[in-house]
């Protein structure tokens, strides 16, 4: 059997890239940027004012000069007004420095008569204060955004701010969900004692359409290897991704592998040693698309998922996933099978405001109900019997 890194390098060996396309840019938010981007202008491109008040020549002030004429307002988005010696411009928060002006007296350090703006005596001024300065942040031409970024709030501003109005990113991925299994019946169906709701493929699709902004085609399966052949090859052509779900072990009515050999898909693997998800089997096609066939109980399938199938479609996506998340045990966890332990947990703090990870274990890998509430799992590796209190590891959310 195959060890969970052997497992997760053989996946992303096999991956390849998904294609971009150009949307517009109030289209793209979630998806992953494919191109990088440059300052369209300098940033600000402007001498920027930062504080409501008058805008006045340094030297003045610096001559003692405290009484200035108002020669007009200035909000933003204006041209900027001109001024003389002993000149102002009641300005606004934003808007450009008018032209011969170079320091602003806050509004709260003045008075206005008539015409006249008067400077406290005790206001403190300095030259070019409360001017954020044309270039300070960017220079036109520079990078403001390198390919690989998920496109959330801060990207989608620096989009706007580059004045693109279409960009590229990847297209997103079409999978399909196959749950197998006679006993599986869709919601709003009439369901005898025997049978069971379909949710895998529920599950598999909110996390798909969540993470990867999926277009994801759902089909259950019943256990007949003929309409088995003949679906998945359908779906094969149709779709980027097969994701299965149940008949992958080795049971009589285990017919996934079988199917998926006959169809011609070439095994990279099948079983890890890990629990839950034990039974997972990994294959390409013939046209290089990736199946992922995952362990029929619910808690196997959310397991497997998140922690193969969801970052084999982020390095697909060309996404940059940065860093692992790791977290710190609140209690000891004994597990003395020789086999790596994805542990569901719910977060917290201890004390200190440090992230702690409560174990919260499920009575089986079919009790999916008891991953209500928690935040994701802990991977306890391989080779352990006993992890202590406070150990750090590495953590998968949901």
């Amino acid at each position: 059997m195959t060890d969970v890194a052997e497992a997760e390098a053989l996946i992303l060996g096999c991956m390849q890239p998904l294609p971009s396309e150009e949307r517009l840019l109030g289209e793209t938010a979630g998806a992953v940027l494919r191109e990088n981007v440059e300052a369209e202008r300098d940033q600000p491109p402007f001498d920027r004012v930062t504080m409501d008040g008058v805008a006045i020549k340094y030297s003045d002030w610096d001559q003692g000069l405290r009484r200035y004429r108002v020669i007009g307002t200035q909000g933003a988005g204006a041209p900027p007004l001109l001024i003389q010696p002993g000149e102002c411009v009641e300005i606004m928060t934003g808007a450009m420095l008018p032209d011969g002006a170079d320091t602003v007296i806050p509004v709260e350090r003045l008075t206005r008569d008539q015409s006249i703006a008067l400077i406290e005596d005790s206001a403190k001024v300095s030259d070019r204060q409360f001017v954020h300065p044309r270039g300070s942040d960017r220079i036109a031409g520079t990078r403001l955004l390198s390919s690989g970024l998920a496109i959330g709030p801060t990207e989608m501003a620096i989009l706007a701010s580059a004045g693109l109005p279409h960009i590229q990113v990847t297209k997103s991925p079409k999978i399909a969900v196959l749950s197998t299994g006679d006993e599986l019946v869709e919601v709003g169906e009439p369901i005898q004692p025997y049978q069971i709701r379909s949710s895998n493929d529920r599950a598999i699709e909110a996390s798909l359409l969540r993470h990867a902004q999926a277009r994801v085609t759902r089909v259950n399966l019943k256990d007949d290897p003929e309409t088995m052949f003949q679906t998945i090859a359908r779906l094969h052509d149709a779709n980027d991704t097969l994701i299965l779900s149940g008949g992958v072990s080795m049971g009589q009515y285990d017919f996934v592998p079988q199917v998926l050999d006959t169809l011609g898909v070439e095994l990279v693997f099948h079983r890890i040693e890990q629990r839950p998800g034990r039974p997972m089997w990994f294959g390409v096609s013939k046209a290089s698309k990736p199946i992922f066939a995952l362990p029929g109980n619910p808690v196997s399938t959310l397991v497997c998922l998140t922690r193969y199938v969801l970052p084999a479609l982020r390095q697909a996506m060309g996404l940059d996933t940065g860093f692992p998340e790791t977290v710190r045990l609140a209690t000891e966890v004994v597990f003395p099978a020789d086999l790596a332990y994805f542990l569901p947990v719910k977060l917290s703090s201890d004390d200190t405001g440090m992230a702690v990870a409560e174990p919260n274990p499920t009575n089986t890998s079919g009790d999916f109900v008891s991953l209500a509430g928690t935040d994701g799992f802990i991977e306890l590796p391989r080779g352990q019997e006993v992890f202590p209190q406070g150990m750090a590891t590495r953590l998968f959310r949901w």
